[in-house]
């Protein structure tokens, strides 16, 4: 989908009896494992030049990727598209060891941008597929983050998609039984998925920690918080992103009036608008702010001027960047290894 750039006096302020504004939650926006993705593909074209190959979209956001095919990024379904020898990235949302196998096989110099807490999950099953038990995943039959953790064990896992599968669900042995999850689905519908699956099964094992990300767990509070005193609530982020589309449903589930999702400014409609006094604004994990920052110029047009932050959660992780990239091109030790571009804006 291409961009259209944001149109001021596009929206029209309409009186309405009450005083107009916005809420602004945060944290919103890029969270560690995005902003290390995406700096990733940046600087391996910086390293080695275009085209750098991409296995599925590096991040769930159709501005991210579009910007990064402007440099020189090319984006393949899979790594048999990719010529032999050249350098292709995995996505943040995680591979299989049978892709990792055949990009070896073609000899493809792979950078392993795969989130961190993705990584994490991963070595969960792993090693739970390893003292023989029966991992019942949860997450979304497709999802690229499914996928690539399922292929870790494909013998041991069983995937859940909703709370509503869990009466089909059958395991050989129920006292050897552990859950594992999706890191950006709705906290709330998980957990409804987790207690209808121990009721089923008592001696179901939790994960050593809590899958979903901090990211996706701190966006939901935030909406949860914004949504009690929305009309309207505006969402910025991808249909395929899923993060992005839970949010929209927990503005839903609490208390907002209507709730909308938007890739850009442009899509934000004057019916929205009418007769609203209060319009909550966040985004998901993979949205740069710039895109949020258009979506408050249109609204202020709209009469929408004052922004009141509502913030339920200070964020200050960082992750390394892949090994390959942590140096500059004269070989010194790049000063965004660790910490990625400066996030202060999303949570300020």
């Amino acid at each position: 989908m291409p961009r259209i750039p944001s149109v001021r006096g596009r929206l029209k302020d309409i009186p309405v009896p009450g005083r107009k504004k916005v809420l602004l939650a945060a944290p919103r926006g890029y969270c560690a494992g995005v902003d290390r993705a995406v700096i990733a593909v940046e600087k391996a074209l910086d390293h080695y030049g275009a085209p750098v190959y991409v296995r599925k979209q590096i991040v769930h956001n159709i501005h991210v990727v579009t910007e990064l095919e402007k440099r020189g990024a090319i984006f393949v379904e899979e790594v048999d598209e990719v010529p032999e020898g050249a350098h292709v990235v995995f996505s943040a949302h995680g591979v299989s060891p049978a892709v990792v196998n055949s990009a070896a096989e073609r000899g493809l110099h792979a950078i392993d941008a795969t989130c961190p807490l993705v990584t994490k999950v991963h070595r969960e099953a792993v090693r739970f597929a390893r003292d023989d038990y029966e991992i019942l995943l949860i997450g979304h039959e497709g999802h690229e983050e499914v996928e690539g953790t399922a292929g870790e064990a494909p013998d041991h896992v069983t995937l859940v998609n909703s709370p509503d599968d869990v009466p089909n669900i059958e395991v050989s042995d129920p006292d050897k039984v552990v859950w594992l999850s999706q890191t950006t689905l709705s906290v709330d519908e998980t957990m409804e998925t987790v207690r209808r699956l121990r009721e089923r099964f008592p001696n179901l094992q939790d994960p050593p920690s809590d899958d979903i990300c901090y990211a996706t767990q701190n966006r939901q509070v935030a909406i949860k918080k914004v949504a009690q005193g929305a009309d309207l609530v505006i969402v910025v982020g991808s249909a395929n992103s899923s993060n992005s589309v839970r949010l929209v449903e927990v503005a839903l589930e609490y208390g907002a009036k209507a709730a909308y999702r938007v890739d850009y400014s442009t899509e934000v409609k004057q019916e929205w608008l009418e007769g609203v006094e209060t319009v909550g604004v966040t985004s998901g994990a993979s949205v740069p702010e710039g895109l949020v920052q258009e979506v408050l110029l249109e609204l202020a047009d709209a009469g929408f001027g004052e922004v009141e932050e509502v913030k339920t959660a200070e964020e200050d992780l960082m992750f390394s960047l892949p090994k390959e990239l942590r140096k500059d091109l004269q070989g010194n030790r790049d000063a965004r290894a660790i910490g990625g571009r400066n996030r202060a804006a999303a949570s300020a």
